[in-house]
């Protein structure tokens, strides 16, 4: 940048890594509001639970000033669609090669064993290389206990994941591969 003089100054530049995945997740807000609009499927984000010690008021009401999380959450969207229970949860990674598995928790994981012993749909969301991988909760597990790394391979999303096409409206439109994979394919619910 230029200042006046002819002086030359350097920007520096802060990446804050915070709310990093909420624009995906903000994409995957859209794609459940279009599908409760459209009366495809009742998906919804799940509130973390958060317990309040500290609070104030102010001319726009109650403001909490500190807090503390109750419990562990479990994963991040539920709800149903035709008939059956879905549970997932969206992940985004700035790696290129792999996806690290310090990304989901431990009780994440056992939550997805438990979603799939009951029947449910449960599977990743996963934004790598610009692109967006639905990972089935069976193919999740089955790495899981035969892992002989701490992350997921791309290559592996690419074989195992399916890709999911971005739109417009809705912007991560996910169900059409639901459907194919739980509805329409040979899709075997209660795997061993």
């Amino acid at each position: 940048m230029r200042y006046p003089n002819n002086i030359k100054k350097e920007a520096t530049k802060y990446i804050n890594y915070r709310n990093r995945g909420m624009d995906f997740e903000s994409l995957i807000n859209e794609a459940n509001e279009y599908y409760r609009e459209k009366d495809l499927a009742l998906i919804y984000k799940k509130p973390t639970p958060i317990g309040i010690s500290k609070a104030s008021y102010n001319i726009h009401g109650r403001v909490i000033n500190e807090g503390y999380f109750l419990s562990p959450s479990t994963l991040d969207y539920n709800g149903l669609y035709k008939g059956k229970y879905i549970e997932f949860e969206a992940k985004e990674t700035k790696q290129v090669t792999s996806f690290p598995l310090a990304n989901i928790h431990p009780h994440q994981i056992k939550h997805i064993r438990n979603v799939l012993k009951h029947g449910g749909i449960t599977f990743l969301l996963i934004k790598m290389n610009n692109l967006t991988y639905l990972l089935d909760g069976y193919q999740f597990i089955n790495f899981v206990d035969n892992k002989t790394r701490k992350s997921i391979p791309y290559s592996y999303l690419q074989e195992k994941g399916y890709l999911i096409k971005e739109k417009i409206d809705p912007p991560i439109d996910y169900l059409p591969v639901v459907e194919e994979i739980y509805f329409k394919g040979e899709y075997i619910w209660q795997k061993n």
